[in-house]
Parts: C-alpha cells; structure tokens; sequence
C-alpha cells in the first residue's frame, strides 16, 4: 500500500517552499535537515506532506507521551488508510527496581501495564513486519531494549485455510508465542478452545480469529467479534505475531542458559574472594529462581536483565529497539522526526546515564548479574547511528541540530496560514512595572481580550493575583500546585472571558493555545537562566502570535545576551511576515477556535455520575492536598487502592499528567 494523504487543507504560505526545499534535500541524500516553524505554522501538515510525496516509513519522536498522543491524533488523521501507530511506554504505574545502600533497601521492580498502549505497541511493531505504509508516532521510550526484530518476525504463526495441521502442534505455538489459554476468560493475548474451533485473540487486534477443522484440515478461517463470537469476514490466510516482544527459540535459550551459570559461577567467586558473602548468597538464589521460572513458564519478572544471553549480543551491545524494527525491514530507506528537537534531543542523550547509575548500585550489592547493564536505553551515539534520515522540527532549534544540518539544511517556515505575524516586543524599566501593566491590561479588557503574565516564582505569582484582584480586576494564577483538574478549566474560564488575566511561571511556555491573549508580559525579564533563557523567552513571545494585536511586553532594567538574541529573532520573523503580507495583500485574521469540552464537568455530573475515573469524585478533588499521616493504615491502604485505579483509568483516556499524579500519591502513601 502507499501513503494517501487526506486532508481538507492546501499548502499555504511558505509551506509549498519549505515542503521543496525538504524534498530536495532527502533526495539529495542529506542526512539531517531543521524545520525551523513558529508556532501555528502548521509544521505538521508540512510534514505529511513529504511523507506523502516520499513515501518513506516513518518514525516521528516526541518528548512526551501527551504530545506524541496530539501527533498520533493529528497524522492519523491525514493518513486513515494507512498504518498509522502510537508507541509509548506501557506502563501506567513504574516503580524501577532499585537498591538504596544507605538504609539497605530493595525497592523491588513493580508495574502496572495499559493494556490498550501495550496493544497499540505490539499493532506498531506488527505493522513495520508487514507492510511499508507505516508511520509510528514514539515517545524517546523507542530508544528502549524490546528484543530482537529478527526472533519476532521468526515466531509468526502463519496459517492457511485449506492446509493440514495438527491441533496439539498449534496449541504449542501459541504457547511459544506468549498466549495464554484463555477458556474463560477471552481478552487479548489468551486462546481458547471451542470444539473443533480455536479461536485467538491476537495481542494488538481489537478482533479475534476464528480457526474452523475438519480432523486435522483447516476448513474455514475468520475474522470474528471476540465479545459476540459473530463472524465478521472471512479470510485465506492470516499470521499470528507474537504476545510479547522478548522472544526467544528453545536452542538460544538453551544455550543461554549454559552462559548464565558460567557467569554467575564468576560473579559469586568474586564476590567470596572479596568476603561479600552476602551478596554472594543473594545473586545465587535470584538467579536461579530465575531460571527455574524461565524454564517452567518460559517468561519472569525481569527477564529483559537476560535478553542479552537470548538474542546473540556480545557484552556491551546495543539493544534492539524500534529502530532496529526500521532498520531490519527498510534498510536505510526510512525517515525520522524529531518533534520539538530542542527538548526531545537532550531528552534521548540523557537517558543512558540515568539508567546505567541505578543499573550499577544493583549489580554491586548482588541483586543482578552484570549483564543487567545491556538490558538498557540506547547511547547517544548509538541512536544516531541508526537514524539515516533526520527532519528536526522546532520554533527554536538548538545549535546542536542547527550544527548538524548545517547553513543549506535550515529549512525556514516564518509565515502562518491566518497571516498573523510574531507580535511586537517592547521592553520597558521595573521602576512603576505594576501600575503600568494594570493599565496595559486595562486596555485588553476594553477590547475583550486577555492577558498572560509570567513571573520567576510561586510565591510572586500569587501575591501579584491577589493584588490584582483587589483593584477590581479578573485574575487567577496557574502554577505546579493548582489541581490538576482545574487546570484545564482556567484555561476554559479565561477564554471564556470568566478571567481577564493569567499569571503563572514555565507552564506557560509551552503546549497553550489561546487565541484570544494579545498580551504576554515578562517580570524580571532581565535575570538569566532557564526560565530567561533565548529559548524560554521565544516560547513566551509565541503565546501572543494567535491575535492580531500581539503584543510582548518585558519589564527589565538590562537588556541580557538572551534577551538581545530572542529579540532580534522575533523581530527578524516579524519583519518577513509584514513583507509576506504586503506583497500577497494578506490581511491577518484572528484565530477563532472552539473551547473544548472539559475534561471534568463537575457541576452538569455531581448527581448523576458520583465516580469518576472509578473512584469518589471527592477523592479526585482532594487527593492533592491529602495528608498521609491523618490516614489510619487500613484507610492508607484502602486510598492506595482507589487511586491506583483512577490511575489506570486516568491513563486509559489517554490523561498522563493527571495519571502521573495519582502514581506520585500513591508511592507516597506506600513509603509509609
């Protein structure tokens, strides 16, 4: 199949230019190219559109599991006849296995896994097997150990209608594939038998497969609803992948196993040589319960420290991951995005750090062999080798990315399809800073427009609100420790017109879209450091450039290097844009975007639905500022279990941060 783009939208602006210049730079063989886009440019569309025209699988990389949702959304969108794939970890709830030698605790691995994100893994890599029409939408979980490609394309079952099998021999394969017999209980992943049908129910499918025999010939294979058992289509053949992604055949493992003993035989005489004798004694028994359990059941918790005794790799070597799904099926004839490069690159280059410290504490004390360490992310430069093709997209790329593409593979797209241009950016002394944003924000209010201030602290978020209020204005503050739930309804409430003004700290840098602020003004815009850096600021000034009238508005008593730089590049853009407009007689239009429905509409459901996400709503409302120490250990117990599951539904809908949230209070209730 090829790649069909749908979309109600045409190229506009400079999108035709930047869609040529990206076309003819992959053609030309270069092998790292920036989309250098402001905010509302429409990057994304710009992007399906050279996946169209290339016809390249592709894997585009987010920062977070909410963008990469957002992204996931959006392409599946332009591309419904196509297999478009979401990849992100499964893990609602993650507890990695840890040792604190300090107060000699173990912190055993424990997890809660989605089962709709893991069959949204399993349909991904099950996609890149079968077909070249392929997009898969990642978080930087895609750099991530999840076994070789090669062992899991070689477990596929296939089977045709017409053909002779023997019934037992099939039973073993599913075994061997992970399936779990399922004769009362038929969900993903499980087979059951019916008869002289078996009916499988394949771990990424949202349908089952019926097999129909006549003695030993497969007379009849269909598609079937798993709830109803209805027959839905028939088929001539069909394969059956794998339940999981660590696979491995009875020879390796075997063989495996022989490698494992001889490196634990190692381990444990060193550690007698040196009087650890405890340690000793807990890597023995951990590894070979371990075996025990890999032996009966083929699987354990932790297996993945092993991978690298079943999969052939030698002592240091990379992991297979996501990309080698790519690389074992295109080749190099693929292409990678990297979405938001400038948070997503030093995400990926940090993640082997952070994993190899906890890795190393573990393998010292005797709770894992050393081959633990390959059990890990990719390095940094590891991921780059196996990236051929690399688009960066961001409104400000680092010099990183920007030194990789060099001068001829900075790909600018300046100009939106409303025809707003970046907003004007003033810069004015602290001295008298209140008195002359209250009269700046006056003005918006006049013409029904809103506001967005951000300062350095909580602490001057709130008395600067609570200052506002009292000269009559409409205000509220959105920082880390406003409820989860209500973030989303300020939102909502200051578009609505409920608030005039918004005032918050980094969260307002990114991922807001607020058609109707025409005002950002930065406090202290003159103290360096993150939250005044180039980058933060440029990311502040693009809240302003959904309105007409944007306008920036930086308090400062100094002009920084990074304000001088994030100036001079809005002021650049701003200046391409009026040019864009006067030669093509564009005249800008405001962005007019429906409020969306609220995630929680509490006061329409207090009557109707007393549970939300599964638990008491006034759970969800309080569980931020619960203390743990007014609990009794059952209630401790009894709140632990609630919020796990408002955890599991919360990341159902697709709701992370709220998610997280829940995960966070329920470790700290269990650390008690």
């Amino acid at each position: 199949m090829k790649f069909k783009l749908e979309s109600p939208y045409q190229l506009t602006g400079d999108q035709p230019q930047a869609l040529e210049q990206l076309i003819k730079g992959i053609k030309a063989g270069a092998s790292d190219q920036v989309l250098l886009g402001v905010t509302g440019s429409g990057k994304t569309f710009t992007v399906a559109n050279v996946i169209d025209r290339l016809q390249l699988p592709t894997l585009v990389i987010s920062h977070n599991k909410t963008l990469a949702g957002q992204l996931y959304q959006e392409l599946r969108d332009f591309f419904p006849e196509n297999g478009v794939s979401y990849f992100v970890s499964y893990y609602d709830y993650y507890q990695p296995e840890a040792y604190i030698p300090q107060t000699d605790t173990y912190i055993e691995k424990e997890t809660d896994i989605n089962r709709e994100i893991d069959k949204l893994r399993l349909r991904a890599t099950t996609n890149l097997m079968t077909r070249r029409d392929v997009i898969t939408v990642a978080s930087v979980s895609c750099i991530y150990n999840i076994g070789s490609p090669q062992e899991y394309g070689n477990f596929a079952l296939e089977l045709e209608a017409g053909r002779s099998y023997a019934r037992q021999d099939i039973s073993k394969r599913l075994i061997d594939l992970q399936y779990e017999r399922g004769d009362y209980g038929f969900h993903r992943g499980t087979w059951r038998v019916r008869g002289d049908a078996i009916d499988i129910f394949p771990a990424y499918e949202d349908t089952a497969v019926r097999l129909e025999f006549e003695q030993e010939k497969l007379q009849k294979l269909t598609i079937i609803d798993p709830l109803t058992g209805k027959t839905l289509s028939e088929l001539k053949s069909t394969l059956v992948y794998p339940a999981k992604h660590y696979m491995m055949n009875r020879e390796k493992r075997a063989g495996g196993f022989g490698q494992i003993r001889q490196d634990l035989q190692k381990v444990v005489k060193n550690f007698k040589d040196e009087g650890k004798l405890l340690e000793a004694n807990r890597i023995e028994r951990r590894v070979t319960y371990d075996l025990e359990m890999i032996e009966e059941v083929g699987y354990v918790n932790g297996i993945e420290n092993y991978s690298r005794y079943f999969d052939g790799r030698k002592p240091g070597d990379a992991p297979y991951t996501l990309l080698d799904y790519y690389k074992h099926n295109y080749g190099d004839n693929f292409l990678v995005v990297i979405d938001e490069s400038h948070m997503t690159i030093p995400q990926i280059g940090g993640m082997y750090n952070g994993d190899l410290a906890r890795k190393h504490t573990l393998i010292d004390f005797g709770f894992r062999l050393p081959a633990a360490y390959d059990n890990r992310p990719l390095k940094f430069e590891e991921f780059l080798r196996r990236i051929p093709k690399v688009l960066y997209t961001s409104a400000t790329p680092a010099q990183w990315e920007l030194t990789r593409a060099g001068q001829n593979g900075v790909i600018q797209q300046l100009i939106r399809p409303t025809g707003i241009p970046d907003p004007e950016v003033i810069v004015k002394p602290t001295e008298a800073q209140i008195p002359d944003l209250m009269k700046e924000i006056s003005e918006r209010v006049g013409k029904g427009q809103r506001t967005l201030v951000t300062t350095l602290t909580k602490r001057m978020a709130e008395d600067l609100t609570s200052y506002l209020k009292e000269q009559g204005l409409k205000v509220q503050y959105l920082h880390s420790e406003v409820n989860t739930l209500d973030r989303t309804d300020i939102l909502d409430q200051l578009r609505r017109g409920e608030y005039d003004v918004l005032i918050g700290i980094n969260l307002l840098r990114e991922g807001l879209d607020l058609p109707e602020v025409s005002l950002v003004a930065i406090l202290d815009a003159d103290k360096e450091g993150f939250l005044r850096s180039e980058t933060a600021l440029i990311q502040v000034m693009g809240r302003a450039a959904r309105h007409i009238e944007g306008k920036v508005i930086m308090y400062a008593d100094n002009v920084t290097g990074s304000m001088q730089r994030a100036i001079r590049e809005v002021e650049r853009r701003r200046v391409l844009q009026l040019d864009y407009n006067r030669k093509h007689n564009i005249i800008p239009k405001t962005i007019v975007k429906p409020i969306r429905e609220k995630l929680v509409d509490r006061e329409e459901i207090q009557e109707a639905e007393p549970l939300l996400y599964g638990i008491e709503r006034e759970v969800v409302n309080s569980f931020e500022n619960l203390s743990p120490d007014e609990l009794t250990p059952r209630d401790r117990k009894n709140m632990t279990m609630k919020l796990r599951r408002a955890m599991t539904a919360a990341a159902r809908d697709l709701n992370f941060e709220l998610a997280a949230k829940f995960r966070d209070r329920v470790r700290e209730l269990e650390s008690i």
